[in-house]
């Protein structure tokens, strides 16, 4: 299992953090939607952090501080564990910004952001938030397009809750992971075990094995060295087994 670990205060995460390079900053998507002066604000707050496996970025009842985004690794996003089983309700891969409906109310969270694998993860300061959407159009819509992708995806998370066929369920995760708009930065490949796998989806590793198989010999992925390939999003999404 993936250990737990407390997460980083705001203060301890400004400690310990770096500025982004230049490579990463080419990996934050909405930055190109800014002008200049919005550009220059945004890169004086930014900052990067090395995340290990098992630690918490974002736990129920801590107050928002950033608005987090997904350079390399894999996170999972889920409910309390207080209450009984763990509930995965989405997996985040590179290229991913989150937690933004919390970032807008200025709230506790809801829900936890943990490292599945050692990651590398910016933040934006709530301030600089509030700041480029009080002053950027570019950034305005970036955020509304985050917002209503997220919608759907979790409407159809709530979908794949409902199915029975372990086949379904996993190529129905796998085709969330490979959202273009919400991780846009996993390309073709995704670097993803199959035990990583098996937390997000819910099931044995085992069992995942077997679905990948299924969904390998209908051509719509690829097993690879440390990763998976996508060879028909389109039916990935649809699910037509």
């Amino acid at each position: 299992m993936v250990s737990a670990k407390h997460p980083r205060s705001g203060s301890a995460l400004r400690a310990s953090a770096r500025p982004a390079s230049e490579s990463e900053l080419s990996e934050i998507p909405w930055l190109k939607e800014l002008m200049a002066d919005e550009r220059e604000r945004a890169l004086g707050a930014l900052v990067v952090n090395e995340v290990q496996v098992g630690e918490y970025i974002c736990r129920i009842g801590r107050p928002v501080t950033y608005w987090f985004g997904l350079l390399d690794g894999l996170l999972k996003m889920s409910n309390d564990d207080s209450q009984g089983a763990v509930i995965t309700f989405t997996g985040v891969a590179p290229g991913g910004w989150f937690g933004e409906g919390t970032v807008l109310k200025r709230e506790i969270y809801r829900y936890n952001i943990q490292a599945l694998r050692k990651s590398r993860v910016a933040g934006l300061p709530v301030d600089t938030f509030h700041w480029l959407l009080d002053h950027s159009i570019g950034f305005n819509r970036f955020v509304m397009n985050q917002l209503n992708e997220r919608l759907g995806q979790f409407i159809a998370a709530r979908e794949i809750d409902r199915i029975s066929s372990p086949d379904l369920r996993v190529a129905r995760n796998l085709a969330a992971l490979f959202h273009p708009l919400l991780s846009p930065n996993v390309g073709g490949v995704l670097r993803i075990t199959q035990q990583e796998l098996a937390y997000l989806v819910g099931l044995s590793r085992q069992r995942v094995n077997e679905a990948l198989t299924a969904l390998a010999d209908k051509g719509w992925i690829r097993v690879e060295y440390g990763g998976l390939r996508v060879l028909d999003l389109s039916s990935l999404r649809s699910g037509a087994l």
